[in-house]
Order: C-alpha cells, then sequence, then structure tokens
C-alpha cells in the first residue's frame, strides 16, 4: 500500500515537473506542499526550500499581488483565469506572468487549499514592447522610420486648422491619410469631401467645385451645391492638384486668400467654411520653376507638407500591411483566413510594387479569394508576381509581423527567441 502510495506521489511530481508553466499548491495556512520545476525556475526558489517556507515568503506578497489574488479565490471559492500580474523572484526582479488559480476542497467539501498556475509572459512582454514601436493612426500602419515621423505629428496636425499638402506617389494612401487627419481633427463631426481635380476639365471642376444657381447656363433649371458648399464645416480633400489648369489655380488661390467663393450664376459671393487638403504625386517645385504652377497658390497650400515614401522604400511594412488586409477582408467576408505561408510573403516581399499599397491590397483581395485553406498560399498569387522570383529559403529571416496570429506556431516562437 505504501509502495502504491509512493508510486502515485513520483507520478504526481513527474507529471507536474513536466509542465511548462509553474505550479504551487498551498494549504489553508498558506503553506506550500508542491511546487514543480518550472516554479522553481521562476522564482529561484528550489522544492526543498519552498516547502518549508509560506506562499507569502517566495511572492514577496508584500510587494505583489498574488496573494490577494489567491484569497479572493478562497474566500469565493471560485477559480479565477488569465490573470494579468507580477511576482517577485529571489534575485527581486517583477516577472510578468499570467496566473490561474483554483481551490480545492476536502472531503466535507471545504476548502482546504490553492493550486496556482503561473504562465511566464516575459516573452509576450517582450514582444508588445516590439509592436509598440509600431504606429498606428486611424487604418494606417507603419514600422517604418519615414512614416513614424509623420505618424508621430498627426495629432497636431489634424487638431490644427491649417492647410495640409501630402505628397506622394499614387497608390501610398493620401487620401486615407487626409481621411485619418479629419476623423481625428474638430471638424470630424462635418462632410469629408474629395474631389479629384485631374478627373474632370475646368468647366466642369469649377461648377463641381463652387456650383451654381439656377439659370446660370441652358440646363441650368435648379440650384446645384458644389464641393465647397457639401464639406461646410468639414474637410475638401483636393486630390491631383498639381493637374489643374492656371484659370482654376486662380480660383482656388482666391478661395484659400479670402476664405469665399463665388458660385456660378451667383451675384453674392458665399463664405467658405472648410479645410483644405490637398495632394498631388506631381513635383510642385518644378511645376512652380517650370512655370505651368502658380507660386502663390503653392505657398498658400504647402502650410505643412506630408511627404509619403513609396512602398518599395517601406518593404519593413508589408507583413503589417498584408495583416491588415486579411483582418480587414475577414470582417467583410465573414471568413477566417488565419494569415499568409512563409513562401508566399517572400513573394511579396520581393516584389517592386509599381503600384504601391493600391497594388499590394489588390494582390492580397485576389490571394484571399482563391485562398482554400486557412493560409494564402503560395499559388494564390498572381502569376506575374510568383515567376518574379524564387522563393526566399527556410532559414532566412522572416520579418517581423505585427499580428502574431499571421506566424504559424513555429515561427511564432522564432520570432520570440528573436526578440529576446
Amino acid at each position: 500500500m505504501r509502495n502504491d502510495s509512493k508510486l502515485d506521489s513520483d507520478r504526481y511530481r513527474l507529471i507536474l515537473d513536466s509542465l511548462a508553466e509553474g505550479v504551487c499548491t498551498v494549504d489553508r495556512e498558506w503553506r506550500i506542499t508542491s511546487f514543480n520545476r518550472a516554479a522553481q525556475e521562476l522564482t529561484g526558489v528550489s522544492a526543498d526550500e519552498a516547502l518549508k517556507l509560506s506562499f507569502g515568503d517566495i511572492f514577496r506578497c508584500e510587494v505583489c499581488e498574488c496573494q490577494a489574488i489567491l484569497s479572493d479565490v478562497v474566500e469565493k471559492g471560485e477559480p479565477v483565469r488569465d490573470v494579468d500580474t507580477r511576482i517577485m523572484n529571489r534575485s527581486g526582479e517583477r516577472i510578468p506572468v499570467i496566473l490561474n488559480a483554483a481551490p480545492f476542497r476536502d472531503a466535507r467539501g471545504r476548502i482546504d487549499g490553492v493550486v496556482a498556475i503561473f504562465r511566464d509572459n516575459r516573452p509576450l512582454e517582450m514582444l508588445r514592447k516590439e509592436l509598440r514601436q509600431e504606429f498606428t493612426f486611424g487604418d494606417i500602419v507603419s514600422k517604418n522610420v519615414r512614416m513614424r515621423r509623420i505618424l508621430d505629428i498627426l495629432p497636431d496636425v489634424a487638431e490644427s486648422d491649417s492647410t495640409v499638402l501630402i505628397l506622394g506617389p499614387s497608390g501610398t494612401g493620401k487620401e486615407l491619410l487626409a481621411r485619418a487627419i479629419h476623423q481625428a481633427s474638430p471638424r470630424k463631426n462635418h462632410p469629408f469631401v474629395p474631389v479629384n481635380c485631374a478627373a474632370l476639365p475646368d468647366t466642369l471642376l469649377e461648377s463641381e467645385l463652387f456650383g451654381y444657381r439656377r439659370g446660370a447656363f441652358t440646363d441650368a433649371r435648379r440650384d446645384k451645391p458644389g464641393r465647397f458648399e457639401r464639406a461646410e464645416g468639414g474637410t475638401l480633400f483636393l486630390d491631383e492638384i498639381g493637374d489643374i489648369s492656371p484659370a482654376m489655380q486662380v480660383k482656388l488661390l482666391r478661395v484659400l486668400q479670402e476664405r469665399q467663393y463665388e458660385p456660378l450664376g451667383a451675384t453674392m459671393a458665399v463664405h467658405a467654411n472648410v479645410r483644405i487638403v490637398a495632394a498631388t504625386n506631381r513635383n510642385l517645385p518644378a511645376l512652380v520653376e517650370k512655370g505651368t504652377f502658380r507660386p502663390d497658390l503653392y505657398y498658400r497650400l504647402n502650410v505643412i507638407q506630408l511627404e509619403l515614401p513609396p512602398l518599395s522604400e517601406r518593404l519593413e511594412d508589408i507583413p503589417l500591411l498584408v495583416a491588415h488586409f486579411i483582418e480587414k477582408l475577414n470582417a467583410q467576408k465573414g471568413r477566417g483566413v488565419k494569415g499568409i505561408s512563409r513562401a508566399a510573403m517572400a513573394r511579396l516581399m520581393r516584389h517592386s510594387y509599381p503600384g504601391n499599397i493600391r497594388e499590394l491590397e489588390n494582390i492580397v483581395e485576389r490571394a484571399y479569394v482563391l485562398c482554400r485553406r486557412d493560409e494564402i498560399q503560395e499559388e494564390c498569387l498572381p502569376p506575374n508576381l510568383t515567376a518574379c522570383a524564387p522563393a526566399m529559403p527556410p532559414s532566412a529571416p522572416l520579418p517581423r509581423i505585427l499580428n502574431l496570429r499571421m506566424l504559424p506556431a513555429a515561427e511564432e516562437r522564432n520570432l520570440v527567441a528573436r526578440t529576446l
């Protein structure tokens, strides 16, 4: 009988020591009754020492809240799960842990002690510190140094009412940035009205911006509000501002100078209470030098200048953007695609992206539609992309990714290891 009891005890100890989490049990007097190997490594206290000490002696309860949490377990008779807390080890280091605890009862149903399970949370804390280096603003995510400089000042830019000029190649997210500025500004409860200045000839652009009054021309049978009027109190986004004609530049300059405009056919000017955010992929200083863009209009627009880099100069953002696009598509489509394979990500990292973020988003959407597994595979990518370069070898480091769910379990462990 004694041999059976010893065998059970040895098996119990072996099971506890095989666990990655620290496990300890205490009796009603807070004396330690078991202390597994992971708990020893976590605290720096051996099992032999622990069995001679109280819970408070080991976990320094005057400086940590663990005993208070366990006291609640005893008092309420209910377990606690996934409590984010800290313990102090023998060296005085405060270690972040995830605590789970439950009471155990004697034959009469009385609470006889508590079992506490501690999961070392240091790897996740390290990853969180890494991820805090990524900046977000609205739907914009980035780890790129140039983008971080922009995102860092964006709250101040949004709070001001100054005119903003956004520069950058097509597809870099200029309208997205303009919307983010509007949504963080005091004008956020009023309209954000975009207009593509390159899409319309002068006559149509003028009526589109300023509107017209009934009778202004043959088919003007009623008043039509322009974009300035529709954006009243909000933000007017003038995209492709570098493509407007010299005549339209004069009209726009007057609005910026005098904060008023005249609808076609009107006899009186209308006050414009709008914030202007303009954008272009053109080199405006070069156009000024060439004489095709008015310098006074350029200086009026160029109060706060934000220049977005092409995607080819922010490759470290590709994994973040892919994660963002997949999460957005999951929300739209009600699917559960978890991420992207290593080989597929390697292909994406090697592409040049002449169409910038817009091109990447379209590639991800195509791959998402064709994805039949829980991960986007290499064969889901467009043929011209998969033909551009060989896949990254398995030993090559994968770029760090915003969302750890984007990684297979093995890669998550590798990322944790590299972080530590």
